[in-house]
């Protein structure tokens, strides 16, 4: 719609503000660039980019070059990007400056499928179709490649990049109930993709949009560059023929086979308005197979496009409990793989024989490469605890009196479960380590008594 008859809808429908019931104003055009000025005088007019990906799509022929002429390849990048939003609000849901990653896959766009695709393809997404969208349906459970069989994902490569998605988001501590992937409908697909589908996290303010998954067709290099000139087939050896007789059809060809039979000779007509007689001393048809050298192609883009701000949100939000029976003391769920710090070193005081083994652990966690804390400040060792909880510490280790004695122990806490057990303080750094990396809390399965 223009504005006039985006106003006479307003009019005749008599709609207005959702919230407070007021009247609306006359629409208006709204740009959601932002527009700056470039140079001393201010004369350039300029805007900031609203995504990552044209840089790379600028770059595409050096990046070929990269990737030494061949097809396909993917290509990655971090960044701000800018959006005139006409109301920021929600957190970091709507905000006008935010931080995208995004990955561009350039593919043939006749052979979008993916290697590595059968190794994901039992994978079950949760689906919410455009289908179901307008049948009023809910979203349903389905494995990925049930889903490109079925045509409800366009192609592999889409259907592999939506997997991996799935799994990062799990894997960083979304919850699988509050994750989805919903398809664009008709009305609201990017005028550049041909199929795309938003993973959503369940957040407080509903369903919302983290990560996009589009098949963008050719859209961007058809815009920017000219047709690819692509090696397909091997290259083989074929007579050179001129550049007049190389634009005949094949009819053409005829004609002349024909006319040098019957007449002996053939009249070419060249484009500079001339003509040169063709006889059979000079030229001969000979019919041959030859072998296509090139062909020229536009590559196609599966982009997955990451909301980084959304994801934290959606992250924070969900990972975000109260202990049972004391609401005052919160904490983060936060997977290891995710988490700032991995461990914290708590002595019990400040006493100055527990110094050597702080240091000793720490220079043992350090070596391991596990980000750790030493909370030695004033205050109880529970309050200390849920201190590190609040900041998402999986893992706590406490120095404590029996220390001290041989052989020197300390206890290991885990920050869910709230599960203690004694170790001895040259192993703790390894089940530590183990139970981090394997993303088990690792207390459950020792075979040590809880303390």
């Amino acid at each position: 719609m223009n504005k006039q008859e985006m106003s006479d809808v307003l009019a005749k429908y008599n709609i207005k503000s959702p919230l407070t019931g007021n009247d609306l104003t006359e629409p208006i055009e709204f740009n959601l660039m932002f527009a700056t000025q470039i140079g001393p005088t201010g004369l350039v007019k300029g805007f900031l980019r609203p995504e990552t990906a044209q840089g790379i799509f600028v770059n595409f022929k050096r990046l070929l070059e990269f990737n030494q002429g061949k097809l396909p390849f993917a290509v990655a990048q971090i960044g701000n990007s800018f959006r005139n939003e006409i109301s920021p609000r929600s957190g970091l849901i709507r905000v006008r400056e935010f931080t995208m990653a995004e990955i561009e896959h350039f593919c043939d766009p006749n052979q979008k499928n993916h290697p590595k695709f059968e190794s994901i393809a039992d994978t079950r997404l949760t689906l919410y179709s455009a289908c179901n969208q307008m049948d009023g349906k809910s979203a349903q459970q389905i494995s990925i490649g049930e889903a490109v069989r079925n045509n409800l994902v366009a192609n592999e490569t889409l259907g592999y990049y939506m997997t991996r998605i799935h799994q990062f988001l799990l894997t960083i501590g979304i919850k699988p109930e509050c994750l989805r992937f919903r398809q664009h409908m008709n009305n609201e697909m990017a005028h550049y993709a041909c199929d795309c589908w938003d993973a959503e996290c369940l957040t407080s303010y509903g369903w919302v949009e983290c990560v996009g998954c589009a098949d963008r067709s050719a859209y961007d290099l058809a815009n920017i560059h000219k047709p690819l000139a692509y090696d397909w087939w091997q290259r083989n050896d074929a007579k050179t023929i001129t550049d007049a007789l190389s634009k005949l059809s094949i009819n053409d060809v005829n004609d002349v086979e024909q006319t040098l039979k019957d007449k002996q000779e053939f009249i070419l007509n060249l484009e500079n308005g001339s003509e040169f007689k063709l006889t059979p001393e000079i030229i001969s048809v000979k019919h041959s197979t030859k072998t296509v050298h090139v062909e020229d192609i536009t590559p196609s883009v599966i982009e997955p496009s990451f909301g980084i701000g959304r994801i934290m949100y959606a992250l924070l939000e969900q990972n975000f409990q109260c202990r049972e029976g004391d609401e005052q003391r919160c904490y983060f769920t936060l997977p290891s793989v995710v988490a700032p710090l991995k461990c914290s070193i708590l002595p019990l005081s400040n006493n100055a024989e527990f110094n050597p083994f702080i240091r000793q652990l720490s220079t043992a966690l350090t070596k391991a490469e596990l980000s750790h804390k030493v909370d030695d400040s004033s205050g109880s060792i529970g309050r200390r605890y849920a201190r590190t909880d609040e900041i998402a510490i999986p893992f706590g280790i406490t120095v404590d009196f029996d220390t001290l004695k041989e052989p020197h122990t300390v206890t290991l806490r885990d920050r869910d479960s709230l599960k203690q057990v004694r170790l001895g303080i040259d192993e703790v750094i390894d089940v530590v380590k183990t139970s981090l990396s394997e993303e088990l809390s690792g207390l459950k399965y020792l075979k040590i008594p809880r303390i």
